[in-house]
């Protein structure tokens, strides 16, 4: 016989009373799994429909939705550029020497002012030097116009001598053919005085052919000697306009704008001295993307807007023929007015207007526009936007044409379209 434990643990098997199941509470249990299997039914359909109706959904204040419209777009593009002087020409040095600033950089001057005087003595020593010559020249070709007058006077002598002995001895022959006709003389003497007046017409062909050579021979010289003296005297003239240019003055009413040399400063030939500005005549010069290069032309309408936001008519008055960094730079006028107290470098923006299509089909521009190369938009159609094909013209700042592919009324997704993932067909809530 076993003796009990006294430091057994007892069980609770004595504590433990079977209790039965009353029917309400089966009931009650089968309740609750059939609820749960409704609601997770509901929610696999709903998860069926979203499927059903689109792959994917999408809070609707992700995207951006447009409506297709129809009406005129214009062209255009935005730039912002820098105010520059249409006419800004830099002074220089016509020749080496010293430099004495008339103005400093800010003075409003008029044309003619006096800016800056270089003084050059080896210029103006030689400008006399050349002058000096010009003057012994010019004596020269005075002297060989004497020559001419000269020659002729001595050519003419010649002749009417020439005549006179030509006249003598026609009137021997004649006297001689009477007394040989009256038996008073013999041949030999008439066949003499004969020769002798063939001799005296030869002598005054020849005295009239030596006095033109003579006289031609003269006028030569003297035009010769004539356009040395004409050539000096060019050279004369082009040194005495280098000595007043070495007195810089204003080419036009302006500003004096940027002093290149101190007071005093001795400089080399050619160097800059400074420079005038027009304040007349302003332009804006923008840099615009190489894909509108060849939309751009001479005489391309614009819009200039200043600080103030108003805008200035404008036309393209310059475009860079060379590509750099993927940008031309163009130029653009003021067209009539252009705002007071502009300044060279002044910020201003720029508005070209490249086109106007008239009545055509067009929706709001965006990043779907760049998305699949233009070639898909998703259109809404209830709560749910389907994928489809599109073709897409022209674009100005804020639109798009629609070429197909879109109807007047349609509803495009423009932005967010990207987080859609080329899925045909999604949902927006």
């Amino acid at each position: 016989m076993q003796t009990a434990n006294p430091f057994r643990i007892r069980d609770t098997a004595g504590q433990d009373t079977v209790v039965l199941a009353s029917k309400g509470a089966r009931w009650k249990r089968w309740g609750l799994v059939g609820g749960g299997a409704v609601v997770l039914a509901a929610l696999l359909a709903w998860v069926v429909m979203g499927w059903a109706a689109g792959g994917r959904s999408f809070d609707a204040s992700r995207v951006r939705i447009a409506t297709v419209t129809r009406g005129d777009l214009v062209r255009d593009l935005a730039a912002d550029g820098r105010v520059i002087t249409a006419n800004s020409p830099t002074l220089y040095a016509i020749d080496g020497g010293t430099v004495t600033l008339q103005v400093v950089a800010g003075d409003v001057v008029k044309k003619g002012d006096a800016l800056a005087v270089i003084d050059s003595p080896a210029l103006r020593s030689r400008l006399v030097q050349e002058q000096s010559t010009l003057a012994g020249l010019q004596a020269e070709a005075s002297r060989a116009t004497l020559d001419v007058t000269r020659a002729r006077a001595e050519a003419s002598k010649a002749i009417d001598q020439a005549r006179i002995d030509r006249q003598a001895a026609e009137r021997d022959v004649q006297r001689y053919q009477r007394a040989f006709d009256g038996g008073a003389l013999p041949q030999v003497e008439l066949a003499k005085s004969q020769d002798t007046l063939k001799k005296s017409e030869i002598e005054l062909q020849h005295a009239r052919q030596d006095a033109s050579l003579k006289q031609q021979g003269a006028q030569l010289d003297a035009r010769n000697k004539a356009l040395l003296a004409q050539r000096q005297n060019a050279v004369v003239e082009e040194l005495s306009r280098q000595v007043d240019a070495l007195t810089l003055r204003a080419p036009f009413d302006g500003q004096v704008g940027q002093v290149q040399v101190a007071q005093g400063t001795n400089v080399a030939i050619n160097a800059p001295i400074l420079s005038v500005v027009d304040l007349s005549k302003f332009e804006v010069e923008i840099k615009v993307p190489e894909s509108f290069a060849r939309d751009l032309a001479i005489g391309v309408p614009a819009q200039l807007t200043s600080g103030s936001g108003e805008p200035y008519p404008g036309k393209i008055s310059a475009v860079s023929p060379e590509v750099v960094a993927g940008e031309v730079t163009a130029r653009v006028r003021f067209d009539g007015r252009q705002p007071p107290g502009l300044r060279q470098s002044q910020r201003m923006s720029a508005r070209i207007l490249l086109d106007t299509r008239k009545n055509v089909l067009k929706v709001e521009r965006g990043p779907f526009v760049e998305q699949s190369g233009g070639r898909y938009a998703y259109v809404m159609a209830g709560s749910s936007a389907q994928r489809q094909p599109v073709q897409l013209g022209v674009s100005s700042l804020s639109e798009t044409e629609v070429l197909s592919g879109l109807n007047e009324g349609d509803r495009v997704v423009v932005s967010g379209a990207d987080q859609f993932g080329d899925a045909p067909r999604v949902t927006i809530y």
